[in-house]
């Protein structure tokens, strides 16, 4: 088992994202943009020197986490674009070594008033995912979809129809994205809404596809407005969904993926943004690390991992 993180929440540089990462102790990145780009989309000069900064660093890139199929991609679009982001990430993951991708199933079709549409195009997400996973799995590589703003992410019930569509389809599970996405898996409220997805219940209901789980939490503040909270303290169910996969023999990598922008103890003291971010993504990590740990003091198992 290994720590990681999206450390483009850390520093937009790389290395910003290395000097964050070393600080806590960690020789994984999970790589998503450098200087605002894609890492599928940065430059080749920049890229290079990106490569050269982590080899130096001894930080190695465990998975992109990439734009690929992701909630600003329609399904009514040509699927071109999201082809080209798949075959740059192949060529750039097999120079770093980078064993996962992460994937999405395409935006949500929705009518013009954001309700979502009835008809969500299945056949040809199914088609054109299948071709992805293949394009991945051919090369070597392993792509996992992430249960986030896209058709995989309405519920758990159409996660599973994506797994049962694309044959040999692994997850990564987000905690932190049910708590503010409406479960299109449940009957509609009494005012046609939809309620809130559980965490611990989509978990649940697909944990035996899951190979990779990245933490956030947050909970809803009213019916509309969410908040991002320190790992544990939302409604996320972050410590029961790490303390069932340890249970069950998880070995993999953990992910954070923070999205808070203030550091609590520094309140009263003026920082830079670039600093409260670096601060905030650190003591996330170092929070993760304690909750992972005492988990597995719980269950019985070495506290070293």
């Amino acid at each position: 088992m290994f720590f990681t993180g999206l450390a483009d929440e850390a520093g937009t540089d790389v290395a910003d994202q290395i000097s964050a990462t070393r600080e806590l102790g960690w020789t994984h990145i999970e790589a998503r943009q450098v200087n605002g780009t894609m890492i599928h989309d940065l430059p080749d000069e920049e890229f290079d020197r990106a490569c050269d900064a982590l080899d130096a660093a001894g930080v190695r890139i465990n998975c992109f986490a990439s734009a690929i199929a992701n909630w600003g991609t329609s399904i009514d679009e040509p699927f071109d674009r999201t082809l080209g982001e798949a075959r740059r990430s192949i060529v750039r993951m097999q120079r770093l070594g980078t064993p996962l991708v992460r994937i999405m199933s395409f935006a949500v079709r929705r009518s013009s008033d954001g309700h979502a549409l009835p008809d969500q195009r299945e056949d040809e997400r199914f088609r054109r995912l299948r071709e992805l996973h293949a394009m991945f799995t051919d090369a070597g590589l392993t792509p996992v979809h992430e249960n986030c703003m896209n058709y995989g992410g309405m519920g758990h019930t159409y996660t599973k129809r994506l797994l049962e569509n694309v044959p040999g389809l692994k997850l990564v599970f987000d905690t932190g994205n049910p708590v503010h996405s409406e479960d299109y898996s449940a009957a509609p409220e009494a005012d046609g809404q939809f309620p809130k997805q559980s965490s611990w219940e989509f978990y649940r209901q697909v944990r035996e596809h899951v190979i990779y789980v990245q933490v956030k939490d947050g909970r809803m503040l009213n019916a509309e407005d969410h908040v991002h909270t320190w790992p544990g303290e939302g409604d996320g169910d972050v410590r029961r969904i790490l303390q069932d996969m340890l249970a069950r023999g998880y070995d993999g990598g953990i992910s954070i993926e923070p999205h808070i922008d203030t550091v609590f103890h520094e309140a009263t003291r003026a920082t830079s943004e670039s600093e409260a971010k670096r601060r905030s993504y650190v003591e996330y990590g170092r929070r993760v690390m304690t909750m992972v740990a005492d988990v597995r003091e719980e269950l019985g198992l070495p506290a070293r991992l």
